[in-house]
């Protein structure tokens, strides 16, 4: 057990990379809060041994901080909530722009600013944020808004793994290339050929298929765990190759 009396807070773990995360590391041992936006998206985690849920909206700072104050200890933090917005720069909007950089990039500070104090009383914690590929890493096509926002994940990653190195805090980020989940699924039959949309997203991953949810959530256990002990401060591309 990997993660045995581990307490893990998570957002987003209502599907997709979060709710495969959740399971991963229930399995390990750690006794996890799943946390997300959506109390039907909960409902699935009933029965499941060492898995707490709570609605947040990680979109309200008070919302976060009371929720975090009823979890008896914070060993892990894994910020997965986010969104993708399509389109090029001409294209983007300053709703669009609000909006992903309030729950891509704030809602990471806001959670880790709610859980450090105490990972830091704790004498150490590790933060997981919730990147991608698509960012600083590499550019890629009708990603402005998304791109431009997970950037900046990485470099709060980074910030916070530099100022907190000597006090046993890792922070590091996971970077996934295009993952099969139900934000996935949403984009492409938002195109007006869903077909062509899911043979374009397949045809920019080297492997030749898409990524699946739990074939993400290995890197999330290692960096929770403390096999992860002398890694911060990194960007783990888990992205069939896209950056080869």
């Amino acid at each position: 057990m990997r993660l045995k009396n581990k307490n893990i807070l998570v957002t987003a773990a209502g599907q997709g990379i979060g709710h495969a995360a959740v399971m991963a590391m229930a399995a390990e041992g750690a006794t996890v809060w799943a946390t997300d936006v959506n109390p039907e998206l909960l409902k699935s985690y009933a029965g499941v041994a060492n898995v707490h849920t709570a609605v947040l909206d990680v979109m309200n700072k008070d919302a976060i901080h009371k929720q975090v104050a009823l979890i008896p200890r914070i060993d892990a933090l894994f910020n997965c909530a986010g969104v993708v917005h399509g389109g090029t720069i001409l294209q983007a909007t300053d709703k669009d722009w609000e909006f992903a950089f309030n729950l891509n990039a704030r809602a990471q500070f806001w959670m880790i600013q709610a859980v450090l104090p105490r990972m830091l009383e704790q004498g150490g914690g590790s933060i997981i944020n919730m990147a991608s590929v698509c960012s600083s890493v590499r550019g890629l096509p009708n990603r402005f808004i998304y791109g431009a926002s997970k950037a900046a994940v990485i470099g709060l990653t980074k910030s916070v793994a530099a100022d907190y190195v000597t006090k046993g805090i890792r922070c590091n980020a996971i970077c996934p290339g295009t993952v099969e989940t139900p934000s996935l699924h949403d984009r492409i039959n938002a195109e007006a050929d869903p077909v062509q949309a899911r043979k374009n997203f397949i045809a920019r991953q080297p492997m030749g298929r898409l990524a699946q949810a739990h074939e993400i959530a290995p890197i999330i256990v290692f960096l929770a765990s403390d096999e992860a002990i002398f890694a911060t401060g990194n960007a783990y591309m888990v992205d069939g190759g896209m950056t080869i």
